[in-house]
């Protein structure tokens, strides 16, 4: 095997992916254990926490892909038939499945933002070790690592056959059954994956003598989130504080950190909004304000239609009409979930674009 001697795997701002990639996982953990009482085994949140995690973080971290794609005129040039064609197979999809059935539209959907939280973990773990250059058995071992990191909660989530206090969208999104053989399998598994990280890790270091931090920072705030998150409290407030935090300030941050490097390093075409947005840090402010202002509109359109739970936050969207009938339904909620169905899927994409370019 060989081992690249370089600089630490950064991707251009070492203080700002320390704080917004690096370490929310840990932060959200601290936050959790230091209310145990409000986040042990609530099923309940106070609605400005709501606000907070859903809409400024959850709901607006779905449109920072606008950013990578739709709002910048060169990635949509270059891909703007795959940029059109998933929204459209998005709808159409969620329409026929709705009209076959209200549950399997939020199981598909469901599942599908499952496998879109695992695979940004696996994506940061591989972006924070591009630069390594070892073997295949080691890179085989981080990738079971992070997936197994994800999947034993979910797999406890599954077959533990306890109730939950929380859920990803809806009550029942999830086909739940008890299975003592595949908990046990599972949680060995888990140890047996765990400690060969570890000897794994330690061989590293005894032999070349460097560590990549970020890198185990990304491993070790997976299995926090998701262990904790899932396995040890059974809450809501603890559960999205741990899966939101978690996901959505990094994906936020690789944006724009992202983008902000490729602004400045590529002589694209550069419109006002990019602009504002990525010449200097201070268009992080710029940023934020939009993504979180289309998050407001697209929430405060599922509580004026379909919810009907947080007139307080949306009261200017209460003239709408509460829609009842099937049909209707069937055509607008797929519409109202396209932007998360959109992100979910072009996600698998975009990474792949102008990779050599941007996270050299």
């Amino acid at each position: 095997m060989q081992h690249k001697s370089s600089q630490q795997p950064w991707i251009g701002n070492r203080m700002v992916e320390m704080i917004f990639i690096l370490s929310p996982p840990f932060v959200a953990l601290l936050i959790v254990m230091l209310f145990p009482a409000e986040f042990k085994n609530s099923d309940t949140m106070p609605v400005a926490y709501w606000v907070v995690l859903i809409v400024m973080i959850d709901v607006a971290h779905v449109y920072s892909t606008l950013y990578r794609t739709y709002f910048n005129p060169n990635e949509f040039k270059r891909q703007h038939p795959l940029l059109i064609a998933i929204p459209v197979f998005c709808y159409i999809a969620g329409v026929l499945l709705y009209s076959w059935s209200g549950g399997i539209f939020w199981r598909a959907l469901a599942y599908l933002a499952v496998f879109h939280f695992i695979r940004q973990q696996y994506g940061f773990m591989r972006l924070y070790s591009r630069k390594e250059l070892h073997g295949k058995v080691i890179r085989i071992i981080d990738t079971v690592t992070i997936y197994t990191g994800t999947i034993y909660p979910l797999l406890y989530w599954h077959f533990a056959g306890t109730h939950h206090n929380f859920n990803w969208f809806v009550d029942g999104d999830f086909l739940l059954s008890k299975s003592q053989t595949a908990l046990v399998t599972g949680r060995w598994v888990y140890i047996f994956v765990i400690v060969t990280y570890l000897v794994k890790e330690g061989w590293l270091i005894i032999k070349y003598r460097k560590f990549n931090l970020q890198k185990n920072l990304v491993v070790a705030g997976t299995y926090l989130s998701w262990y904790f998150g899932i396995i040890y409290y059974n809450g809501d407030m603890a559960f999205t504080t741990l899966n939101v935090i978690s996901h959505g300030l990094p994906y936020m941050a690789l944006i724009w950190l992202n983008e902000h490097k490729r602004y400045n390093t590529t002589k694209e075409q550069k419109t006002t909004l990019l602009r504002l947005t990525f010449s200097t840090y201070g268009g992080v402010i710029c940023f934020a304000a939009i993504i979180i202002l289309f998050s407001y509109i697209e929430e405060g359109l599922w509580d004026g239609l379909v919810w009907r739970e947080h007139s307080g936050v949306f009261n200017i969207f209460s003239f709408l009409p509460a829609i009842s009938t099937n049909i209707l339904l069937a055509l607008v909620v797929p519409f109202l979930a396209l932007p998360q169905s959109t992100h979910y899927v072009l996600d698998g994409f975009i990474w792949k674009l102008r990779r050599k370019a941007t996270l050299s």
